[in-house]
């Protein structure tokens, strides 16, 4: 369910209202929640995940900007099998010259696009005439290792040389070079131009614009103070930054990971001027020295941390809508290795969303990478084609990811990577080799949520549904308030036998919460350490916690205005 600014005229407050008795019963029926009642009896903390997606999840979608540009003025013609990328090149020359908000539309039919479009400017839409059978097609017949190098990819290459990355698989006789397009790139990728987007050699660091030190603020709140408001205005977006300079046994590693006896990988003190635990935010309102947030604070302030606000270089109200992405069906190259066969990379976008889209045969249907506040919608992956990834959400803030049914075989259908938080898989299905993903990396505070899964056995009594991966200088596989709520199992064979079948999860997964795992079939869960496991069997009175704590947030913020 999309909603509207609540607060935006009297209208919406007086639709609001009206539906405010509805609310009003199901806020009071979830707080008798058994299950929530006792995480709070209990002590469990539990993060509001209703802040992630699209403006925080208070607006809808878009589904027009502006001036349109059509693609066949351009020269794009379906169905006549000749390449199409002279055109949508020149569609898009056009709409970065032009400054107010525009929309580019595809004709209905086939295209064939064969170049990187990138999206280098804000509010602007690409938009076809729908993901059906009479819908808008875009076809990749190359990857994007056939493709020039992208020079913003510089970095990694260098990267993935010097420290020898290699996938090694004797037993099935590979040996091969990591490609860059194992976790980055696409042929829609945004980005702002000279911004670089991810750090991975220090050769490249260079100093942040700081805009101020942090001074106060509580986790779970929105209201910091800051050392000096001189350069900051309502409505800017804004980095907030917490850093680890104490060392191996430094105090934010008990924030992040607990107080339990867990390997923690050496980039989390090797690199103490890198910012270790990052989010993005606009900034509501300005009173002196202190400043309302659009979303809350992930971390206390604390002076050992050494917390500032940074500029955060993006770009806004960027969407792509109602199409197909297909590509031809390749050989599954080994993991790592793929060729990049990767439909969306989005990089530095705030405030932007994809709706409506089936991607075909990718080795990536999206990939993300220093983004926040995105919501990717009523999206299909399937194929043939064993992938890599369906939506990855690597580097993170608030990215809300909902309606995804992941149809095809994929290594990490729904997966949380490096710099993931707070955000939000919801009422998503995975029908082929489910894993919920956890990748390491500092990854902390985000959301399964309303999921369901089918699996087939072959045989085994037990399942591992709740994976972990990534480099060991990264390690654990996430860190704590994790939360898997109302995760469905639909067993495909073994479900008629009376014993348990056991969903195994990772033993380097700290303090996670688990609400409400059930199955067709009695179930068992194991995770941890400390992980803290209810209604297991059941499926919660509350089938969605990320709709329910939207729905609580905007009540209240009706109450107040």
């Amino acid at each position: 369910m999309a909603f509207t600014n609540p607060l935006k005229n009297k209208t919406r407050r007086l639709f609001y209202l009206s539906i405010g008795l509805w609310m009003n019963v199901n806020l009071l029926y979830a707080q008798a929640n058994p299950e929530l009642a006792l995480l709070q009896k209990k002590g469990i903390y539990v993060p509001d995940f209703s802040y992630a997606g699209y403006h925080n999840s208070e607006k809808a979608l878009p589904g027009q900007l502006g001036v349109t540009l059509l693609l066949t003025d351009y020269g794009a013609m379906a169905n006549d099998e000749i390449d199409d990328s002279k055109a949508l090149q020149a569609a898009l020359k056009a709409a970065h010259e032009m400054v107010q908000p525009v929309t580019i539309r595809f004709p209905a039919g086939r295209l064939i696009l064969s170049e990187i479009f990138y999206i280098e400017r804000s509010n602007i839409l690409l938009r076809g005439a729908g993901s059906g059978a009479l819908g808008t097609v875009l076809y990749f017949p190359f990857p994007l290792s056939m493709l020039a190098d992208p020079e913003s990819l510089k970095e990694l290459r260098e990267y993935l040389v010097k420290y020898e990355k290699i996938q090694k698989e004797p037993e099935n006789n590979v040996y091969a070079p990591f490609s860059q397009y194992a976790w980055s790139g696409g042929f829609f990728w945004t980005k702002v131009p000279g911004v670089r987007v991810k750090s991975y050699l220090k050769e490249y660091d260079q100093p942040s614009n700081v805009l101020s030190k942090l001074t106060n603020g509580r986790r779970g709140t929105t209201l910091i103070e800051v050392s000096d408001a001189s350069q900051l205005k309502e409505g800017d977006v804004v980095e907030l930054q917490w850093f680890n300079k104490e060392g191996e046994l430094g105090s934010i590693l008990k924030e992040l990971y607990g107080s339990t006896d867990i390997r923690i990988g050496s980039h989390h003190w090797r690199n103490p001027e890198t910012a270790l635990v990052r989010q993005q935010s606009s900034i509501r309102n300005i009173k002196g020295n202190k400043v309302t947030l659009a979303d809350e604070l992930m971390m206390d302030i604390r002076p050992e941390w050494t917390p500032q606000l940074v500029e955060w270089k993006h770009l806004k109200e960027v969407g792509f809508a109602h199409f197909r992405v297909e590509f031809p069906l390749s050989i599954d190259y080994p993991h790592h290795v793929e060729a990049g066969f990767n439909a969306f990379f989005l990089t530095r976008v705030f405030n932007s969303w994809i709706q409506d889209v089936k991607i075909k045969n990718a080795d990536a249907g999206v990939l993300t990478e220093e983004a926040a506040n995105i919501t990717v919608s009523n999206i299909e992956t399937l194929g043939a084609k064993k992938a890599h990834y369906s939506v990855a959400m690597s580097g993170v803030h608030n990215v809300l990811v909902k309606q995804l049914k992941v149809k095809n075989s994929v290594r990490h259908p729904l997966s949380f990577n490096t710099y993931a938080t707070k955000s939000v898989y919801t009422n998503c299905e995975v029908l082929t080799d489910p894993v919920l993903d956890q990748h390491s990396g500092c990854n902390h505070q985000n959301l399964f949520d309303n999921i369901k899964v089918e699996v087939t056995l072959n045989g085994e009594r037990s399942y591992p549904l709740f994976a972990g991966g990534g480099a060991g200088y990264w390690k654990p596989s996430h860190g704590a308030y994790n939360t898997f709520w109302n995760i469905e199992a639909r067993f495909q064979d073994g479900f008629d036998r009376s014993e348990k079948i056991i969903l195994k999860g990772m033993k380097d997964g700290p303090e996670a919460t688990l609400v409400g795992v059930h199955a067709n079939s009695p179930v068992g869960v194991e995770y941890g350490p400390e992980a803290f496991i209810i209604a297991t069997g059941k499926s919660p009175d509350i089938k969605s916690l990320f709709q329910y704590q939207l729905e609580q947030r905007l009540l209240s913020l009706i109450k107040k205005n």
